[in-house]
């Protein structure tokens, strides 16, 4: 088995000024599954701040979700975002984010199916239901039968991770996971296209919670992120231990 990493580079997505703060979000339970497969057990099903909750913008998304298979990889991201922001701006930052994805990257909509700020709230990202197999826009060659979550924020060598973020990037990870997987362990994955580390049809064995730097060329999620993976992984598998 083995990780082919490189740090070479930086994913970097602009912040707006912040100009006001919303009313402060309303955690939910997302709508009900509408297609499988689903995640281990619904009793791992976390508190999730809805696309209508945040006020996502529909109009700017472009296509209908596409939807792949079971998930069998987790890819963690950070947004490199500045980390002193208050938690009620989150909603603000995700909006200027999503603008930011679809008319400054050309996606279809926010390109991270799921978004952890620092206080360890969680965020619908990619719209098409929280419940369901998202392919997202944020692991080239490998968006297919994997999901992406990013934590709110920049977090580069020496910067404090917070503890809540840890738990947060852990809770969704553990639920979405296909069942049987253990989140220690390497999984069998392919890449799709060429812009990736690796070439179309290559077959790689990647951590089954990974950073972006796995496959691309960037320091995504960062150095003091990437060191707690192993702390991601972790908590994921305490989690699910109970429901496996």
């Amino acid at each position: 088995m083995w990780l082919r990493r490189t740090a070479l580079g930086a994913m970097v997505v602009p912040l707006a000024v912040l100009v006001f703060r919303d009313a402060p979000v309303r955690l939910v339970a997302p709508e009900p599954v509408m297609a499988r497969p689903v995640a281990p057990s619904e009793a791992l099903r976390p508190a999730i701040v809805s696309r209508a909750d945040w006020h996502a913008d529909e109009t700017l998304v472009k296509e209908h979700a596409t939807y792949t298979g079971a998930v069998n990889a987790v890819f963690v991201h950070h947004t490199n975002h500045a980390n002193d922001y208050d938690c009620a701006d989150a909603p603000t930052m995700l909006r200027e984010m999503e603008r930011d994805h679809v008319s400054g990257e050309g996606w279809d909509d926010i390109g991270y199916n799921f978004v952890v700020d620092r206080c360890g709230t969680i965020y619908e990202g990619r719209a098409g239901g929280v419940g369901r197999s998202v392919r997202g826009a944020h692991a080239k060659g490998f968006n297919a039968h994997s999901v992406g979550v990013a934590a709110l924020g920049s977090f580069g060598p020496g910067v404090p991770v917070p503890k809540a973020l840890i738990e947060g990037i852990a809770k969704v990870g553990a639920w979405k996971l296909r069942p049987g997987t253990d989140p220690r362990s390497t999984v069998r994955m392919v890449s799709t296209n060429d812009e990736s580390l690796y070439q179309r049809g290559e077959v790689v064995h990647l951590h089954a919670v990974s950073g972006h730097r796995d496959t691309f060329q960037t320091s995504c999620p960062g150095d003091a992120l990437y060191d707690q993976l192993p702390a991601v992984r972790a908590e994921m598998a305490r989690l699910r231990a109970p429901h496996s």
